[in-house]
Order: C-alpha cells, then sequence, then structure tokens
C-alpha cells in the first residue's frame, strides 16, 4: 500500500469513531444497506455477514458509522484489502444498489478492491450530496462515469481506476471551485478528450488517467492545476504537442506523458518544474533538440526520453543534475560525442544511450561515474574497435555495447568482471577467433549475447559453469560441435535456468540431446531456437516436458523421423517451426495454432494444417 492509499486510510478514520450503542439507525440509510447486500451474490469472507435486519446498523454492523446524533450512516467502508490485527484481501461478487443514493448524509464510501463488484455505477450517487471521499476502484465495473457525479459539491478524492469503464470523461465532472485534490481514472476503457474544464479543478494534486483510450490533445488549461504533484497521462492516444503552460506546476515531481502520439519540442518552459523528479516522454514522435532548460530542473531522479526523433548533440546543461539516477535516451538521434561532463552526475546509475548516432571516442571522465551500474551504448557508429580497459575496470553490472565497432577476440580483461558483471551484449560486431575457456569463469553472467559475429569454434566444456545464466544468444556465428555443453549446464537453484536460448545459424551438429526435456537448465525454458543448424536426427519427445514453451523454432536443421505426439500441446506454445526438414508422417492431433507455414519444406508431412493424408499407413512417433 503506498503513501497515498495510506493517507486516504487516515482520512477515512476520522470517520469511523465507535458509535454508541444507543444511536438508533436511520430506518431509510438500514433499508438501503439491506438493498445493496441483497445485491451481492457471493461474499467468500463474510464481510457483510452480521448486517441483519433485527440488529442495529450504526452499532452492530462491520464497516458502517454512524453520525452520533441523528442516527444517519456517514460511512460504508467494505474494501476488499484492509489492514486489522493481519493484512486481509478477500473478494466480493454482485453489484452496486442503486438504493445507496439514498444515504444522503454519507461522506465516505469505499468498495475498493472487491475484485467482482460488477455492473455500472448507479447515478444515484449523485445524490450523496455530502461525499467527500468515493473509493471504487480495483473491481470490474462496466458502463460510463456517471454526469451525476458532478453534483457532489463536496468531493475531494475519486478513485474509479482498474474497471472496465467506458465513455468520455465527463466534463461537467470539472467543476469551479471543486475541493478535488486527487482524481484516479486510469487502466480502464474511456475515450474522448481530456475537457478543457480540467482547468477547474485548481486543488488537485494526483490526477491519474493512465492505460485508457484517450486521444486529442493536452489542453493549455492543465498549466492552472499549480498544486499538481502527479500527473500520469501514459499510454493513451493523446496527440498534438505539450503545451508551454505545462511549466507552470511548480509542485510536480511526476510526470508521465510516455506512449503516446505528441509531436513537436519539448518546450523550455520545462525550466519551471522546479519540483519535478519524475519525467517520462517515451515512445512519443517528439522531435528538435532538448531544451537547455532542461538543467534548471535541479531535483530531478529518473529521465526517459526514449524512442523519439529528438536530435542534436548531448547537452552539456545536464551535468548539473546531480540528483539523476537514471538517463535513458535510447532510440533517437543524437549525434556528436558523449560529453565529457556526464562524469559529473555523481548519483547516476543507469545511463542508456542506445540507438543513436553518437560517435567515438569515450569519455575517460565517465570513470568519475562510481555509482554507475548499467550502461548501454549499442548501435552506435562508436567505432570502439576494442572495449577500452578503463571501462571493463568499472566492473559494471550491465554492460551493452552490440554494434560498437569491436574487433578482434575477446578480451581476456573481462575476467576481471567474472563476479560483478551480471549482462554482457556484444552482438553484431566484428568478434572472431574461438569462445575462450574462461567464459566459464564469467560466474555472475545471467545474460550473454555474443550473436552476430565470426566465432568459429565448439563451446567448450566449461561453460557449464555458468551457473547463473538464463539468457543466452549465439546466433549467427559459426559456432560448431555438440549442444550439449550449452543444454546442460549447471544451475544454482533457483537460479541459473534457461528463459531463451537462441543458436540458430550456426554449424552445430549431432542432433538434438534426447533428454533435452529434463535437463535441470531446461525446465523453466520459454523460447528455444536452433534453425539453420546441420544438426540430423530426430525431434526429441521429451520437448513436450517443456511446459513453458512459447516458441520452439528448428527449421533447416536437417531433422528425420516424425513429430512426437504431445509437443504441440504444451498450452502456451504460440510459435513452432520445423519447416524445410525431411520429416515424414502425419501431424499429431493437436490444440497450438500452427500455420500450415510451420511444416512446409517436409514432403512426407501431412494432416492439418497441412493436406490430409492418403489412405496408407503411417506410423505415429510415440518415442
Amino acid at each position: 500500500m503506498d503513501s497515498l492509499y495510506c493517507c486516504i486510510l487516515t482520512f477515512i478514520l476520522c470517520y469511523t469513531t465507535t458509535s454508541s450503542a444507543t444511536t438508533t439507525c436511520n430506518s431509510g440509510d438500514k433499508a438501503a444497506l439491506l438493498s445493496f447486500k441483497a445485491g451481492i451474490t457471493d461474499d467468500p469472507s463474510g464481510l457483510l455477514s452480521n448486517w441483519n435486519s433485527n440488529t442495529n446498523c450504526c452499532s452492530d454492523w462491520a464497516g458502517v458509522t454512524c453520525d452520533f446524533t441523528t442516527g444517519r450512516v456517514v460511512n460504508l467502508s467494505r474494501p476488499g484489502l484492509y489492514s486489522g490485527s493481519d493484512i486481509t484481501d478477500t473478494s466480493m461478487s454482485g453489484t452496486i444498489s442503486p438504493a445507496l443514493g439514498s444515504l444522503t448524509a454519507l461522506r465516505v464510501l469505499d468498495l475498493s478492491d472487491l475484485k467482482q463488484l460488477s455492473g455500472e455505477i448507479p447515478p444515484s450517487l449523485g445524490r450523496l450530496s455530502n461525499l467527500t471521499v468515493l473509493l471504487l476502484y480495483s473491481n470490474n465495473l462496466t458502463g460510463p462515469i456517471p454526469q451525476t457525479l458532478s453534483n457532489l459539491k463536496h468531493l475531494q478524492r475519486l478513485f474509479l481506476d482498474s474497471n472496465h469503464l467506458s465513455g468520455e470523461i465527463p466534463s461537467s465532472l470539472f467543476t469551479s471551485f471543486s475541493p478535488m485534490t486527487d482524481l484516479t481514472l486510469y487502466q480502464n476503457q474511456l475515450s474522448g478528450v481530456i475537457p478543457n474544464s480540467i482547468g477547474h479543478l485548481t486543488n488537485l494534486q494526483r490526477l491519474d488517467i493512465h492505460s485508457n483510450n484517450i486521444s486529442g490533445s493536452i489542453p493549455n488549461s492543465i498549466g492552472s492545476l499549480q498544486q499538481l504533484t502527479y500527473l500520469d497521462f501514459s499510454d493513451n492516444q493523446i496527440s498534438g504537442g505539450i503545451p508551454a503552460s505545462i511549466g507552470r506546476l511548480v509542485n510536480l515531481s511526476l510526470l508521465y506523458l510516455n506512449d503516446n502520439h505528441l509531436i513537436g519540442n519539448i518546450p523550455s518552459s520545462i525550466s519551471g518544474l522546479a519540483s519535478l523528479q519524475f519525467f517520462r516522454l517515451f515512445n512519443n514522435h517528439l522531435t528538435g533538440e532538448i531544451p537547455s532548460s532542461i538543467g534548471e530542473l535541479k531535483q530531478l531522479q529518473h529521465l526517459n526520453f526514449a524512442n523519439n526523433k529528438l536530435n542534436g548533440e548531448l547537452l552539456s546543461s545536464l551535468s548539473g543534475l546531480t540528483e539523476l539516477n537514471n538517463i535513458y535516451f535510447s532510440g533517437n538521434q543524437f549525434t556528436g560525442q558523449i560529453p565529457s561532463s556526464f562524469g559529473d552526475l555523481s548519483s547516476l546509475q543507469t545511463l542508456d544511450l542506445s540507438s543513436n548516432k553518437l560517435s567515438g571516442p569515450l569519455p575517460l571522465n565517465l570513470t568519475k561515474l562510481k555509482n554507475l551500474q548499467e550502461l548501454n551504448l549499442s548501435f552506435n557508429p562508436l567505432r570502439l574497435v576494442t572495449i577500452p580497459d578503463w571501462l571493463i575496470d568499472m566492473k559494471l553490472f550491465k554492460l551493452m555495447l552490440a554494434g560498437t565497432g569491436i574487433k578482434g577476440q575477446l578480451p581476456v580483461k573481462l575476467l576481471s568482471t567474472a563476479s560483478s558483471t551480471s549482462s554482457l551484449d556484444l552482438s553484431s560486431n566484428e568478434l572472431t577467433g574461438e569462445l575462450p575457456h574462461w567464459i566459464g569463469e564469467m560466474s555472475g553472467l545471467s545474460f550473454l549475447n555474443l550473436s552476430n559475429n565470426g566465432f568459429h569454434s565448439r563451446i567448450p566444456e566449461e561453460f557449464k559453469n555458468l551457473t547463473l545464466l538464463m539468457d543466452l544468444d549465439l546466433h549467427s556465428n559459426a559456432f560448431s560441435g555438440e549442444l550439449r555443453p550449452v543444454l546442460a549446464k549447471s544451475t544454482s537453484d533457483p537460479l541459473g535456468h534457461y528463459n531463451s536460448l537462441d543458436l540458430s545459424c550456426n554449424q552445430f551438429t549431432g542432433g538434438i540431446d534426447e533428454d533435452i526435456g529434463e535437463l535441470p537448465a531446461m525446465d523453466t525454458l520459454e523460447s528455444l531456437v536452433l534453425s539453420d543448424n546441420p544438426l540430423g536426427g530426430n525431434i526429441p519427445a521429451t520437448l513436450r516436458k517443456l511446459e513453458n514453451l512459447r516458441v520452439m523454432a528448428m527449421a533447416k536443421n536437417g531433422l528425420i523421423g516424425g513429430i512426437p505426439e504431445g509437443v504441440l500441446d504444451i498450452a502456451g506454445l504460440t510459435e513452432f517451426d520445423v519447416s524445410d526438414n525431411r520429416l515424414a508422417g502425419e501431424i499429431p492431433a493437436h490444440k497450438a495454432r500452427v500455420p500450415a507455414a510451420g511444416f512446409r519444406g517436409n514432403p512426407g508431412l501431412c494432416g492439418d494444417p497441412l493436406p490430409p493424408c492418403q489412405r496408407r499407413l503411417f506410423v505415429k512417433v510415440k518415442r
């Protein structure tokens, strides 16, 4: 439970003091509550078990609090996640009765996180004129947001997120002089535009509508919300530019506009975001240079502008952001060299500049980054030729240098990072020679990508010592010999079990090991790609034991025999390719939706999804 929800809980507790046993529940309120209970079809934890018609709802009913003098219900709180002596997480099925609209003295209504509460939000809730808190998040509610909620003039917190609500956000919801401080509508199916009337909510501190289908542009009126500390419009269909008025949000600490269709430049007015700590604009269509005024955001900790069309040189003014922990600028069009002043970013832990047009050499000043753990410079025309010794000496947890012009053999100095480096990507370079025996001493590796190079050797037996390795990509080299050293490597339970394995486009021989589905390192494998190797032999029947497989690619492997039963029945299998082999026989009946292309190029195969078999005897493989 985050700090916001803790604040809400504290707010609610202000209204949950124990009522006097002498306070009699208002009969109309009692009837409304019993109508709500009647609409609940399943209550596995008995949240409403003591709501009985012959008892006092003010003193005897859980989750109900009354006004001491009037007997009117002021608080109805039956959330699915709550804390008492222990934290309880439960659910409740049914619908919200329109009768709750009769609880006109109600100040707090909390039916959050009940998971299975369904149906529409009753428009009658608009009659709860004293309501200050309405919490209906994390349910299964559908339909529109009722226009009648605009009648709730005292509403401060409205949480409708994590449902299946649809339709537009009612512009009438945002009225002048509204006391609303928190509005969360995220993870629904809302559409339409952000109403310009949003600017009326001048007391708003948190506004979160991420993960909907909101379109249109960000209204200029957003600059009127100067109390905002949290603004998340991410993962929508919002277009247009970022309005300059956004720079007036001086209290904003989090701004997420990522995963939209924003265009144009980043406005220089962002210099006004003096409190900003987390800034995400990734996955948009922004152009131009990053404004130098970004250097005035001294509180900035996280900066992600990845996957846009930003250009120009990287700004030296960023070097003054000494609180910055993470920079993600990948997938843009930045040019020039990495500024030496980046070495002054003393708090930096992650620097991702991959997939740009940056040139070398790398500034030696980066060695000052004592907190740096992850460096990704992949796919830049750096022309490194060799990995600088000083860069290896930094002993980074994650070092990604794919497509940076590295040549020659794998440098033995990498051994000095044996226990510290977990992820190493040197793919798409011009590395040659043998995979050295000392690779087995790189004991910290969990991710290794050496694909698309010129390695030509067997896999050394020492490879089995990579007990933490979970993702391996060696495709498009000239590796030879048997697969066994890779498949049968040791593990360090629970770590070191493969997630993905790509050995395609090499010269491996000797067949696919019959016990592949029984090897410890293979038991959690999700993707197995062996295509374009002259392996020969049969498809092992033990593959059916790899229950997590999603991708199985064994095209152009010289395979013979039939397809064993069960292999095509792996529940999550989405891609299966055994094309262009010498397989024969009837394709076993299967549940997986595999297109015919996955079986083509095997003249002896027949049966769904290929043409049906002729009336002749085929022997089914049951090895």
